[in-house]
């Protein structure tokens, strides 16, 4: 007789009460994991977050002693034999929305961390760098439309007050990502950069038309997917319950006879929308729960500095 695995689905970590200790433990646990993996990989290494992010040519202006001289245009210097620097819109003032997915299947591990503690770090860890820098944070939930919101701000308790909100999540019941994220789309007023941490679990097509309304909205995204080790390798062998979230029913099977169909499904899935993520010029970055999240951050932050 085949033995059955109980694939752990996620509590009901809906917070009443954001004074109890436990939920008070568990922010500055988030915030301190959050630091340690910004100064443990970035310190030194990047002087602002807003190299590459969300900044749009406005106009020259002519160079003067001490400018920074990587922003000369030379194809200007070429034809004028004078020394002209490129300004940006975005350079004096960067506004950072950082959108979580709190829907129920984020709260789904195969080990220490679930997908919306990943999640929730990597966002707080990319808070504390925009604050570090002087540039203003902003944070939203969706789990089937738009669960919390925090108004941008850029003083440094921000980063505790965002830790505070994600607490509150992932959410219990049905819900995907898209709805949340096209709702969002209209509220956040001037252009800046919107993080988004997402298992996307979610239709492609309405997927990619959220994200199309960001960048109308002129934001700059950078999509971080976040997923579980066991998504992506399925390691299932013995007969699996797989319980259903958001309002799928439980699946008794055999692992090995579904493997190579889940994964070819998978692999379409995140074919998909990484092919849309370059066509909308959005930057597609994959989280896993078993990477370190600190190194993953870095590398991607020192591939956009050396652009």
């Amino acid at each position: 007789m085949s033995s059955t695995n109980a694939i752990r689905a996620p509590s009901d970590t809906t917070v009443t009460n954001p004074l109890d200790p436990a939920v008070l433990s568990r922010i500055d646990r988030l915030e301190l994991e959050a630091r340690l993996a910004v100064e443990g990989y970035l310190a030194g290494k990047h002087r602002s977050p807003r190299q590459g992010l969300a900044v749009e040519f406005a106009q020259h202006r002519e160079y003067a002693p001490g400018d920074d001289v990587k922003h000369i245009d030379w194809a200007v210097y070429a034809r004028t034999k004078r020394y002209f620097l490129k300004q940006y819109e975005q350079e004096t003032n960067l506004v950072a929305w950082l959108v979580v997915d709190a829907s129920e299947s984020m709260g789904y591990g195969s080990g220490t961390r679930t997908k919306y503690d990943l999640a929730s770090t990597a966002a707080a860890a990319m808070a504390y760098l925009v604050l570090q820098q002087a540039d203003t944070v902003g944070l939203s939930l969706v789990a089937n439309g738009v669960r919390a919101v925090l108004r941008p701000s850029g003083q440094m308790n921000q980063l505790r007050e965002a830790c505070r909100v994600m607490s509150s999540g992932p959410f219990p019941g049905g819900g995907g990502i898209a709805r949340g994220v096209d709702e969002l789309a209209g509220r956040t007023g001037r252009r800046g950069v919107v993080f988004l941490f997402s298992d996307l679990l979610d239709d492609v097509p309405d997927i990619l038309a959220a994200l199309q309304h960001l960048r109308y909205q002129k934001h700059e995204v950078i999509l971080f997917h976040t997923l579980d080790t066991a998504e992506l390798d399925f390691p299932f062998r013995q007969t699996t319950l797989f319980r259903g979230l958001e309002g799928l029913p439980e699946i008794l099977t055999d692992p090995s006879g579904i493997r190579d169909s889940y994964l070819k499904a998978l692999h379409d899935h995140i074919d998909a929308i990484e092919t849309g993520c370059r066509r909308l010029e959005i930057d597609y970055v994959r989280l896993r729960t078993d990477a370190d999240l600190g190194h993953d951050l870095a590398a991607y932050l020192q591939k956009r500095h050396g652009r």
